[in-house]
C-alpha cells in the first residue's frame, strides 16, 4: 500500500514553492508493511507476571505484536489517538515493553512511528530498541519522554501533529534491511513517572497507531509528473 500522509502534504504544501510542492508529492511516499491501530484486535486481558500478552494482529499487513511485564499486568484497549481502541498496561517497571515483529524481506529503509502517553504515574521514558534475532536487542537513538495525558480518555492533539507522535528514520540500520523477521520494543527505562514522581502501580502507558513502513523510489509516473510540473512552472513564469 503506497500512503502520502494528507497532513504532512498540507502543511508542505504551505511552506515550500509550488515546484518544492511538487517534489515533495514526487518523493514523500511511503510504502506501510504493517500498522498496529488496535481496532479490531482489541488487545486485553492479564496473562500474570512474566507471561506475554500476545498473537495481537495489525489492521495493515502482516505481523504479531505483544507486550511484556514482569510483574502481574492488567491490559486493556482505552480510547486511542483519533480513534476507539489501544493498547494500555498497569504495573510498569523497568524492563517491561511492548512488541513488534514484522518482516522485512524485500524491504529496504525502514522507518516506525507511533503514538504514545502515559498517566500521572505511569512511566515517562523509553527507549526504542531492534532486533533481528529476538534476544539481542540494540538501543536506537537515545532515552525519550513521554508527555502525561490531558485526562484519561484524550490525546494531547490529533496523530501526526501531537506532542505524543513519535517518528524514528531507521534507515541506517542496513541489519533491518530484507530479514524474515524484525523485532520492535518500546522499553520502559525508568522508575520516574511521566508526572516526574515515581511509577505507581496503578499507572499506566498506553501505545496506538505503531507503524513500520519503507521509503519508497517514486515511480516512473512520478518522474513525468515532476517533469511536466517544472516544464509548465517555467512556461508559466516566461509568460
Amino acid at each position: 500500500m503506497l500512503v502520502i500522509t494528507h497532513n504532512h502534504y498540507l502543511a508542505m504544501k504551505k511552506l515550500l514553492s509550488p515546484l518544492g510542492a511538487l517534489l515533495f508529492v514526487s518523493v514523500s511516499i511511503n510504502a506501510q508493511i504493517a500498522d498496529w491501530t488496535f481496532e479490531s484486535s482489541v488487545p486485553s486481558g492479564n496473562p500474570g507476571a512474566g507471561v506475554y500478552l500476545t498473537n495481537i494482529a495489525p489492521e495493515i499487513g502482516s505481523g504479531v505484536a505483544s507486550a511484556f511485564h514482569a510483574g502481574p499486568c492488567i491490559y486493556t484497549s482505552p480510547v486511542g489517538d483519533g480513534s476507539a481502541h489501544s493498547i494500555s498496561g498497569t504495573n510498569w517497571g523497568s524492563g517491561d515493553f511492548y512488541q513488534f515483529v514484522v518482516s522485512t524481506t524485500g524491504a529496504t529503509g525502514i522507518i516506525v512511528a507511533w503514538d504514545q502517553i502515559s498517566s500521572s504515574t505511569g512511566p515517562g521514558k523509553f527507549e526504542l530498541q531492534y532486533s533481528t534475532d529476538g534476544s539481542s536487542f540494540t538501543l536506537f537513538g537515545s532515552q525519550y519522554t513521554v508527555l502525561v495525558n490531558a485526562s484519561p480518555n484524550t490525546w494531547s492533539s490529533s496523530v501526526y501533529s501531537s506532542a505524543s507522535h513519535y517518528s524514528q528514520d531507521l534507515s541506517s540500520i542496513t541489519a533491518l534491511n530484507n530479514q524474515p523477521n524484525v523485532w520492535f520494543r518500546l522499553v520502559d527505562d525508568s522508575t520516574t513517572s511521566a508526572g516526574g514522581g515515581t511509577v505507581g502501580t496503578g499507572g499506566t502507558d498506553r501505545v496506538d497507531n505503531f507503524t513500520v513502513a519503507v521509503a519508497v523510489v517514486p515511480e516512473p509516473a512520478g518522474f513525468a509528473l515532476l517533469g511536466f510540473g517544472l516544464a509548465t512552472i517555467l512556461i508559466s513564469r516566461r509568460r
